[in-house]
């Protein structure tokens, strides 16, 4: 039986076919960024549905949501709220699509397990790649949209020597997101649009108050949609407690890179490579999380020199500016999304494989952190850094 959202996009469907435009289907999150994208094209003429879509059940796990005021995170129950209220005020068709499920397999579940695992995970990436790329363009394509316009700060162009489709930084460098979008395929940067990529912050906050947005002065989210206290480590505990199972995290050793034992930790699962604060020891001298051997569940601590390397392998790589390099690559790599990219050489081992060697040691490189190729403006591809 179809639920009344299949209804419902079956009768915009039938009403777009009707119109004389191709609709753009907008992904609306109740920030200013997607608001601003959904005003700009309707002013520019262009046929505009909102989509938003419904990620994570807010009412789960309430024993995290604390007692004080809500922290702007992305997807809250507030946000539909509001891009339902500027949908209103565009005049345009609005609806709510429920990946519920989808969000719960291929984001929270592997943000789990890869924490578990020692790796430090990016829920984002995988949510951009799995489901607003993935799951949303199936249903914009349900409503005769076949093309996604989204609030992210990068720029996509076709390159007319090679004919694929490319990924370019953002003109505003700080908010510059394509590292959390190197998992595009060209099929969905086809089908992309990046209305900000042009802009930068400043400038789009006075383009949601010249169109009266009513969003035009929300903050910017900062937490994730499904962490709402912050903490990975107590989203982790208690959500691992609803679904019944265990940690299976047992305090251990911690040593020094020399052997020395230092200290006991609390669990390898509360820990990430290149920590210093809250690790409860005192030598002397600084100390960081330099590995997590899970096989002996000890937490290995060093010097800051020690977290330093040369090299690193990355998986699952997807190459955007070929369909695979003929050889070794030059690039600048970055590691965190914060780091400064740095020159490397990038060499495909297969299809999916790349060794990364840096031309100067790296500060931890963290195993489940993405490390992303550039060349100038361009993405050049991008893959998870493996242990």
């Amino acid at each position: 039986m179809a639920t009344e959202t299949q209804i419902e996009l079956v009768n915009c469907a039938a009403e777009c076919a009707a119109g004389s435009a191709t609709p753009v289907a907008v992904a609306m999150s109740g920030g200013v960024d997607s608001s601003t994208v959904a005003a700009m094209l309707r002013e520019r003429g262009r046929s505009v549905v909102g989509l938003t879509m419904q990620l994570w059940n807010q009412r789960r796990l309430p024993q995290l949501q604390g007692d004080g005021p809500a922290p702007h995170r992305c997807c809250s129950l507030d946000d539909v709220y509001d891009a339902r209220r500027v949908a209103e005020h565009l005049s345009i068709p609005f609806y709510v699509v429920n990946f519920e499920r989808a969000f719960e397999e291929t984001v929270v579940r592997p943000f789990v397990e890869d924490y578990l695992a020692g790796r430090t995970p990016i829920p984002c990436t995988r949510c951009n790649n799995d489901v607003k790329f993935a799951e949303l363009l199936t249903t914009a394509r349900q409503i005769g949209a076949e093309r996604i316009a989204t609030g992210h700060y990068a720029r996509v162009r076709v390159n007319i020597d090679t004919g694929r489709y490319e990924l370019l930084r953002a003109v505003d460098e700080s908010k510059d997101q394509t590292y959390f979008l190197f998992g595009l395929t060209q099929e969905q940067l086809a089908h992309a649009e990046f209305p900000l990529g042009e802009l930068t912050k400043q400038e789009v906050r006075q383009i949601a108050r010249r169109l009266a947005v009513p969003v035009a002065e929300k903050p910017e989210s900062q937490e994730i949609c499904f962490v709402p206290s912050g903490s990975y480590v107590r989203f982790i505990e208690n959500y691992l407690e609803e679904q019944g199972n265990a940690l299976g995290s047992e305090p251990g050793e911690m040593i020094l890179t020399s052997g020395e034992v230092v200290g006991r930790h609390a669990g390898l699962h509360h820990y990430t490579v290149g920590q210093r604060r809250g690790l409860g020891v005192a030598i002397g001298r600084p100390v960081f999380v330099v590995a997590l051997d899970r096989e002996r569940n000890r937490l290995v601590l060093g010097e800051d020199a020690e977290l330093r390397s040369g090299a690193c392998e990355v998986r699952d790589v997807n190459w955007i500016a070929w369909e695979q390099p003929n050889g070794p690559v030059e690039a600048q790599v970055r590691i965190r999304n914060r780091h400064e990219p740095a020159a490397a050489v990038v060499t495909a081992v297969s299809a999916t494989t790349a060794r990364v060697t840096f031309r100067e040691p790296q500060r931890a490189i963290t195993p489940g952190q993405a490390a992303v190729f550039y060349a100038g403006e361009r993405v050049l591809g991008g893959g998870w850094i493996s242990e």
